[in-house]
């Protein structure tokens, strides 16, 4: 089976093709990318990365630390000095390491948020953010013509790398936890601090938020945040669906704020003091609103086409740009790195501020969330329903429709624009988009957004609506198109 780069590094199922070999090859072949030159673009950003330096992390699934030290034997005997980290690390932590530590690279074990019988590697660029997709390419091509030269990976001994410091262990958090604290106000917390459940659903985040707040007045409780490969049977993913732990938590009395991280904590999902799930968009949009009004930030907004018009609308009340882009943080990043971007997000919980590396980062928004609920003196209900007063109602659902084959992304566009309906649901289409997909904007500013999956045949429908029924509406005109083309 081919390893192909995603939008974030290399993803498959443990013993079946994420197995040690596997993952020796492409760690050489990560290697003998970064060592053939033009890795960083040292014009383009204000750092310097050792080049010779590799910061190692890893999650909580089954092997991973395993999986992170082989990485380390690999990189340690192609001459690179790696830093690993002594315990499993949510992979913001790692990122700000890469950074801090002035790496040339890191590289994270983790399957994010996928099944439990995931692994895989995040590979990041000397800025913390993720390797370009002219890096990841970089290392197919190196994985490819060593596959086909029949060409192993270099292997060092743990014990010899680490007496010849080749392999260093250290703790990322101290460092990132100082990062922090530059950007969240842990005064303001501590004049009115809320009760917090923090659900870590197993992952590498566990004790991160409860930790850091010591010494606040914070009342912390963490729930799943034992290890646990398997993560309880459940997706480490925070959305609604997989909450009811937190839920239950929250109608016990054990807080009135719940907040819920992925399995490598770059992504946040919450939770109101009525077990009401509150999406990243609301999260997204909280958080903008928050940093102009309160902070007196300012800057543009950058939000994934399939994120909420919520911000949109809250820009152009704010006279701030919005720049909208291709689903995947990377392309956010892109901005993040060029411009003083306020707020970045997607649809999927990965979001990041100003002052922050540019990488989602679910610890960091978490803090967002329980600083602005104790400037406010109200509850994260109270908030919400403010904000759709304000910039709402936005009603958001997605559904995946499955295809009887494959459908390429070019000619499901033209499909589209080719049968490009005057109205859905009783409300003209006014402007198409085609950033990713085919997105429908509607009069009223809702708006249908279908992606055909780039690894399976499935059609991905987003809505947005001002109304429930503007909801299905569009997610049924989704339905229809998915069952034209089969």
């Amino acid at each position: 089976m081919p390893i192909n780069f995603g939008t974030d590094g290399w993803r498959a199922v443990i013993s079946d093709t994420f197995t040690f070999h596997n993952l020796r090859m492409v760690t050489q072949a990560i290697a003998d990318a970064i060592r053939s030159g033009h890795w960083h673009n040292s014009d383009a950003e204000d750092i310097k990365p050792d080049p010779n330096k590799i910061v190692v992390g890893f999650d909580t699934r089954f092997l991973s630390d395993r999986y992170a030290r082989d990485v380390a034997r690999v990189m340690a005997a192609n001459g690179y000095t790696v830093h690993i980290a002594q315990a499993d690390s949510s992979t913001p932590s790692i990122s700000y390491a890469v950074k801090n530590l002035n790496a040339i690279a890191g590289i994270v074990i983790t399957a994010s948020h996928n099944a439990p019988r995931y692994s895989g590697v995040k590979l990041k660029a000397a800025n913390g953010c993720s390797a370009s997709p002219e890096q990841s390419r970089k290392v197919e091509v190196y994985l490819n013509d060593n596959q086909e030269r029949g060409r192993g990976p270099n292997l060092m001994e743990w014990d010899q790398a680490v007496d010849k410091g080749l392999i260093i262990s250290f703790n990322p958090v101290p460092a990132y936890y100082e990062h922090l604290r530059t950007l969240i106000d842990f005064d303001a917390i501590a004049s009115n601090p809320p009760r917090v459940v923090v659900d870590s659903m197993h992952g590498s985040g566990r004790g991160m938020i409860k930790s850091i707040l010591t010494g606040t007045g914070c009342e912390v409780s963490e729930i799943r945040g034992e290890m646990n490969p398997g993560f309880g049977g459940a997706h480490p993913e925070p959305i609604g669906t997989q909450l009811g732990a937190l839920a239950g938590a929250i109608s016990t009395g054990m807080g009135n704020l719940g907040l819920a991280l992925d399995g490598d904590a770059d992504r946040i999902g919450a939770m109101d003091e009525r077990g009401n799930f509150v999406d990243p968009h609301k999260i997204m949009a909280l958080s903008l609103k928050y940093l102009v009004d309160h902070r007196g930030l300012s800057g543009p907004a950058v939000r994934t086409v399939s994120t909420t018009r919520m911000i949109d609308r809250l820009a152009a009340k704010y006279d701030l740009p919005v720049y909208e882009t291709p689903v995947g943080f990377n392309h956010i990043a892109d901005y993040m790195i060029s411009e003083n971007v306020l707020i970045g997000g997607e649809e999927s919980g990965g979001i990041s501020i100003q002052g922050n590396i540019p990488e989602g980062d679910g610890v960091l928004m978490g803090l967002l969330l329980i600083e602005m609920v104790s400037v406010y003196g109200k509850s994260l209900n109270t908030l919400v329903n403010e904000l759709l007063e304000e910039v709402g109602p936005a009603y958001y659902e997605r559904k995946d429709q499955r295809l009887k084959y494959p459908i390429q992304k070019k000619e499901m566009v033209q499909y589209l624009l080719e049968n490009k309906p005057a109205e859905i649901g009783g409300v003209k289409v006014t402007e198409l988009l085609t950033i990713d997909g085919v997105k429908y904007i509607m009069e009223d500013d809702s708006w249908l957004l279908i992606r055909p999956s780039g690894t399976e045949p499935v059609l991905r429908v987003y809505a947005e609506g001002r109304t429930e029924q503007m909801v299905q509406a569009l997610l049924g005109y989704g339905e229809e198109v998915a069952e034209s083309i089969t």
